[in-house]
């Protein structure tokens, strides 16, 4: 079964009374607009003449100063996609199936479009085939769009499913041999069509724009792109990569920000110097003209993204961390001394000696990550894996005691394990084990910074499940950020991104769109 989806014009829900008979003549400015034979600028004074004359027809007086120009600039503001499309789209894809849009619209030649392409790229990047009124000469529920649809699709009528709120456009699609659907609540519709979770919207290796930024000579930081707006550039942890971040970065991207994931240093395609190196993230902020950006960061990405935010607070306009909270450095406790006594940082030990650890991950590849990459608590499953982070020391390894054969949790699927095994196939372990042989030469570089308060905006996101980043770790963080917001997921483990990617997103936009939309006043001086 193929699925066509219909996207309806928003601007058409606000016409109601006369202007819905205006609009329903099929001659009228906008249905010849809507096939393409009127640009936007070209119907707006027919439509307006067409309003008067029927005003005049119905005796309707018409609010002073009565324009459609107006009308249409308010709505063009607002006009957006139901989420839950799109995460349907997204899910659809996973399961093999195509999907299309029919939009009734019509040629904006304002000069002010930008709501317009914005909302057309949307659609182009989530639907296989998005097909626009104005430039078939034809508007649903007309059946040649349809039959359109179908030949680009490579479908025939009866492979394909068509959802819609009206019963002319149902009617048109049932007479050429589709199944229709006519549907009031959308939302609760499309989560019956699917039949389980709705996932956001994943991308691939080919969906985003790939970059290298030259440090210095022998240090490159690769990175992946999408989106145009205000940056936001994601930090991924261990053992990880950016394709970690593959459900916030369309979602994050179709907010309105200009979205960034980075392969960490060691990880990937980006090299691996020793040391923090917060200063590589200044050179490649400058490199790429970032004069400021949103850090969000997960497990060594988080504490990667607060050390950044305090060392250098001239370049973060805010920060978030998933997981992993802000620890105060404290110039009298070692930390490598200090995780020998808690026994959930056991695994920290066993990672200190080289060669060890890298042995142990690389022996089978597919076995280690689908051991790492697991939901908290796997629906429909009841076989149970976790990695002994408790006494690896003692045992000897990380994975000790585990079967051979690990079935493949649903958080991971059977593309996503593959990238990860090609990932680490050649570089194997070693660069992004080093993250935790330099935790005490990074302790001993930050006690010898300045410490004070954090003022920027920051989201804490701790998960109720997390069998080693506690959420009680966080306490105390209002002390330290003077702007915290937070945010909580209980029924979720560490990899928050993969586990909960829905609710996570949720949390982020919500965040990301209060902040900027508040900063420039809250960090506005008064003079």
């Amino acid at each position: 079964m193929h699925v066509v989806c219909k996207c309806r014009y928003v601007v058409l829900m606000c016409f109601r009374g006369f202007l819905g008979k205006v609009v329903a003549n099929k001659d009228s400015a906008m249905k010849r607009a809507e096939r393409g034979k009127l640009t936007l600028s070209q119907m707006i004074p027919e439509f307006d003449a067409e309003c008067v004359n029927s005003a005049s027809e119905q005796n309707v007086n018409l609010p002073d100063g009565f324009s459609v120009r107006s009308l249409l600039e308010e709505l063009r503001e607002r006009s957006t996609v139901n989420a839950n499309v799109l995460q349907t789209a997204a899910t659809l894809h996973r399961e093999g199936l195509l999907t299309g849009v029919l939009a009734n619209r019509w040629v904006d030649d304002s000069g002010c479009g930008s709501s317009s392409g914005r909302l057309l790229n949307l659609l182009a990047g989530h639907f296989d085939v998005v097909l626009q009124s104005c430039r078939t000469g034809h508007r649903v529920p007309e059946a040649d769009l349809f039959t359109s649809a179908l030949t680009q699709l490579g479908v025939s009528p009866n492979q394909a499913l068509w959802l819609a709120d009206d019963d002319e456009g149902v009617g048109a699609a049932e007479a050429l041999g589709m199944t229709a659907v006519f549907v009031k609540d959308l939302t609760e519709a499309l989560k019956q069509a699917i039949k389980g979770e709705i996932l956001p919207a994943v991308c691939s290796t080919e969906t985003v724009s790939h970059g290298y930024v030259s440090i210095k000579p022998g240090v490159k930081v690769h990175y992946v792109e999408m989106g145009a707006g205000p940056p936001v550039l994601l930090c991924h942890g261990f053992p990880e990569s950016w394709y970690s971040w593959r459900y916030q970065i369309p979602a994050l991207a179709d907010a309105g920000f200009r979205v960034l994931a980075l392969d960490m240093k060691g990880f990937g395609e980006s090299t691996a110097p020793p040391g923090l190196c917060l200063s590589d993230l200044v050179t490649f902020m400058d490199k790429m003209g970032i004069p400021q950006v949103t850090l969000v960061g997960h497990d060594w990405g988080g504490s990667f993204a607060w050390n950044m935010a305090q060392c250098h607070p001239e370049r973060v306009q805010a920060v978030a961390s998933l997981n992993t909270p802000l620890f105060p450095v404290d110039p009298s406790k070692n930390p490598m001394e200090f995780m020998k006594t808690v026994p959930i940082f056991d695994y920290q030990v066993y990672f200190q000696k080289p060669g060890v650890a890298e042995v142990e991950l690389e022996k089978n590849l597919a076995r280690t990550f689908k051991i790492f990459f697991r939901d908290t608590f796997p629906r429909g499953v009841l076989f149970h894996v976790c990695v002994c982070v408790r006494a690896c020391v003692h045992v000897g390894g990380l994975l000790v005691g585990l079967p051979e054969e690990i079935p493949r949790s649903s958080m991971l699927s059977e593309n996503a394990l593959q990238f990860y095994i090609n990932q680490y196939k050649d570089k194997g372990f070693r660069g992004p084990l080093n993250w935790y042989r330099n935790t005490e030469r990074n302790w001993k570089w930050l006690c010898s910074r300045p410490r004070a308060k954090l003022l920027m905006p920051a989201l804490m996101v701790t998960a109720g499940k997390d069998p080693v980043l506690l959420p009680v770790f966080s306490k105390g963080m209002e002390n330290l950020i003077t702007n915290l917001t937070r945010g909580h997921i209980e029924e979720c483990g560490h990899w928050t991104q993969m586990e909960r990617p829905s609710e996570l997103n949720t949390i982020l936009i919500s965040w990301l769109k209060d902040t900027h939309n508040n900063i420039g006043v809250a960090m506005t001086p008064k003079l």
